[in-house]
């Protein structure tokens, strides 16, 4: 390796702030101003200038009421495998098929539906939803396809 040959750089090194006065980076008030909130801590996120106005976090409404604390998120209806027998042999299982058997209300469409169980079923189904382990064994023992 030849020293005279190295690529040469002009980049220089970040200057650390706040170390003293062989820091590169000045002295006493290194590049902060002279007084005031900005030259002593970090401003919280959220401060929006004045005491006054009321912050963002103070302006968004509140949930009130007695599911205050519950998640908004929706859970998936669970429907057993047992319950699939209403349907005909080589029926499609899906939502509208169980909305229109009246195996599930309206809300499926929104959260959606899961079939769990591990019972037998006599027929066969083309399943396209989401099914367990076990629900799923059931399904393909009785000649059935998971989609």
């Amino acid at each position: 390796m030849n020293l005279s040959k190295l690529p040469k750089t002009n980049a220089r090194p970040a200057k650390r702030v706040g170390r003293g006065g062989g820091s590169g980076k000045g002295f006493h008030t290194v590049g902060r101003g002279q007084k005031g909130q900005k030259t002593r801590r970090k401003i919280h996120p959220l401060f929006e200038g004045t005491k006054t106005k009321k912050s963002l976090i103070q302006r968004l409404p509140l949930l009130r009421g007695k599911g205050k604390l519950k998640s908004l998120q929706t859970r998936r209806i669970i429907i057993d495998v047992a319950r699939l027998e209403v349907l005909p042999d080589g029926a499609s299982v899906n939502i509208e098929a169980l909305l229109k058997h009246g195996l599930v209300g309206r809300e499926a469409v929104r959260s959606g539906v899961k079939i769990l169980g591990n019972t037998k079923v006599t027929k066969k189904f083309v399943v396209s939803l989401p099914v367990s382990s076990q629900a799923r064994r059931a399904i393909e023992s009785a000649g059935g396809t998971i989609l």
